[in-house]
């Protein structure tokens, strides 16, 4: 379990990849019973996929959209994955995977996360974004009947909408439990809210409208950087605690320079060390000039865990011992990790002369 959790790949086959809309499909990967407690999920989590492509190792994440397995594991895992103009593994899972396939996976991870619980929860998506989200609300509403759940959704069309059939069966399913509220931003709806984009004014007057805001005990925001930014806001506008607000971006590409950083803004010292445990092993190397910690790391230990390098997915979360670090991004970790003391280390680098970091916490 460890070694999974800490960069190791499996070979996994592919057993479907089902068309959901024109550009996007969903890949189901068959588990093979020794690796069922390694793929054991939480309900939002993700996996990183790798290929090598011209010599160059590519990977990317893409989240579990099957609900969270009993007891004995997942069987199967189902991914979404939505064509990236140019990228090079969308492209591929959608013009050439194909069923018989193996696919390199590495174990789920991430914290962006709804375990079932009783409550009101509610999630604000755009696009890709419904995938995490999906797992979320089928695990809740099959395992805690006292739980409710409000999804509000943006997408372009009703052509270009992932997983319409699996949403509408929930809708059947849960009637009085699941609150469905989709929104279109190039397309007229016979019904529903008007046409156009979900910006933080549209957010702040329709979100009253359609459950009490401050009663919900959870709110998960996912999608592209600018629906994810305005949703934060119409909440925080609304008076909702951060506590409450989960988040999860895609796309680190997207994101534009100078997102929330660490404050300390201190220069690299001239030279540093780096200390780094990793599945119960420990190594100090030399930091290279205007290195991330991460590649001080991978130049040394090629089962480093990382996925996006970005940012964004928080596969490279570590615990940071002793020293002090500066982050030039942080879309990843929540207020309470970064006080708890972790670090991603994709994005840090050295402040002090002497950084040790755990990647076993």
């Amino acid at each position: 379990m460890a070694a999974a959790r800490h960069g190791a790949f499996h070979p996994l086959r592919v057993t479907a990849v089902d068309p959901l809309t024109d550009d996007s499909v969903a890949l189901t990967l068959a588990v093979p019973p020794e690796l069922r407690d390694a793929f054991r999920h939480l309900p939002g989590q993700h996996l990183a996929l790798r290929r090598t492509l011209d010599g160059a190792e590519i990977r990317r994440t893409y989240s579990i959209c099957g609900p969270a397995a009993g007891p004995g594991g997942p069987g199967t895992l189902r991914v979404g994955v939505r064509l990236v103009d140019g990228g090079a593994f969308s492209t591929y899972a959608l013009k050439e995977l194909a069923a018989g396939d193996t696919v390199e996976v590495m174990a789920p991870a991430g914290r962006f996360v709804l375990e079932p619980r009783p409550g009101h929860f509610a999630a604000i998506v755009g696009g890709s974004g419904i995938t995490p989200v999906l797992s979320m609300v089928t695990t809740l509403l099959a395992r805690e009947p006292r739980a409710r759940f409000c999804l509000i959704r943006s997408d372009r069309t009703t052509a270009s909408t992932m997983f319409l059939d699996e949403v509408a069966d929930l809708k059947d399913r849960y009637p009085d439990r699941f609150q469905l509220v989709q929104t279109l931003s190039r397309e007229e709806q016979e019904a529903g809210p008007a046409s156009g984009r979900l910006d933080e004014g549209r957010l702040t007057a329709l979100l009253p409208s359609l459950l009490p805001v401050e009663s919900v005990d959870g709110w998960f925001l996912c999608g592209p950087h600018g629906l994810v930014r305005s949703a934060k806001r119409a909440l925080d506008h609304l008076g909702v605690a951060r506590d409450r607000i989960h988040e999860e971006i895609f796309h680190a590409e997207e994101i534009p320079a100078g997102g929330p950083q660490s404050p300390t803004a201190a220069p690299a010292p001239e030279h540093s060390t780096l200390t780094a445990r990793l599945d119960g092993r420990s190594g100090s190397w030399s930091v290279r000039d205007g290195e991330p910690l991460l590649e001080t790391v991978l130049r040394n230990r090629a089962d480093a865990p990382y996925a996006c390098k970005g940012g964004v997915c928080g596969t490279c979360r570590a615990f940071l011992v002793t020293g002090e670090v500066r982050m030039d991004r942080n879309f990843a970790l929540e207020q309470e990790e970064l006080d708890a003391g972790y670090v991603l280390a994709c994005q840090s680098h050295p402040v002090t002369e002497k950084v040790e970091l755990d990647f076993d916490r």
